[in-house]
C-alpha cells in the first residue's frame, strides 16, 4: 500500500473515526466556465463501522500555507454526494463558503 493512500486513510480516520479499505482510484475533472476549477486523482474507501455512510472519497491537495503544504480531504458517499465529482464539487463549494464568510472579531 502506498504511503499517500495511508496518509489519507489517517485523514479518514481522523476526520470520520473510522478505519476505511481502499477500493480504487479514479481521475475528477471539474470545470466551469470553460476553466479547470480542479483536476486530480479520488481515491475511493470503503468504511467500517460509520453510522451514515459506507464509503468515502479522499484526496490530497496543494495550498497556499508554507507551513502546512498539503490538505487531506475526506468527503463521505452521503446523498446528494453519491460520486467522487460529486465528492470534489461538494469541497470545492465547501472552500468557497469558508472564504465569503466574513471574519469574526
Amino acid at each position: 500500500m502506498s504511503a499517500d493512500i495511508e496518509k489519507l486513510q489517517e485523514a479518514i480516520k481522523r476526520l470520520h473515526g473510522v478505519d476505511s479499505t481502499h477500493i480504487e482510484t479514479v481521475t475528477v475533472k471539474e470545470n466551469f466556465q470553460g476553466q479547470t476549477l480542479w483536476e486530480g486523482k479520488v481515491e475511493i474507501f470503503d468504511l467500517h463501522g460509520h453510522p451514515q455512510a459506507g464509503r468515502a472519497y479522499a484526496w490530497t491537495q496543494e495550498t497556499d500555507d508554507a507551513g502546512k503544504p498539503l490538505r487531506h480531504v475526506a468527503v463521505l458517499h452521503v446523498a446528494p454526494v453519491i460520486s467522487p465529482g460529486l465528492a470534489v464539487r461538494a469541497a470545492i463549494l465547501q472552500d468557497y463558503r469558508n472564504r465569503e464568510r466574513p471574519e469574526e472579531n
